[in-house]
């Protein structure tokens, strides 16, 4: 049986979320990648509701440096926003992918920002 690359995505998305649970005091930042985009929200999973988010969908990747450097914009953009409502703490949710390149700049960007993880 062959798996494709977001099989094995989704098995370390639900490895990984058997562990990471956001709460009132420490919601949870999650990414997700796209080819042209990057997108992360913060999520209270006790209320189910979504408190914050932010997107390069919109965005010009080229005008910014390039999509390493959007994500980092999309970050600072997110931290912002957290800190605007009160929210200082995530646990950060890399959602399967690799902590690295456009993923490890959202996380660098969002500390950057003023969120602790």
């Amino acid at each position: 049986m062959a798996t494709t690359k977001n099989d094995g995505r989704a098995r370390r998305k639900r490895r990984i979320r058997k562990k990471i649970a956001g709460d009132p005091e420490r919601p949870r930042l999650t990414v997700f990648r796209s080819n042209k985009a990057i997108y992360a929200q913060v999520i209270d999973d006790a209320a189910g509701a979504t408190l914050a988010a932010a997107s390069s969908h919109g965005r010009s990747a080229e005008a910014e440096g390039g999509k390493v450097a959007t994500a980092e914009a999309v970050g600072e953009a997110l931290a912002q926003a957290c800190v605007a409502k009160g929210i200082e703490q995530v646990r950060f949710d890399r959602n399967g992918y690799m902590y690295h390149g456009r993923v490890k700049a959202l996380a660098d960007g969002a500390r950057k920002g003023g969120l602790r993880f």
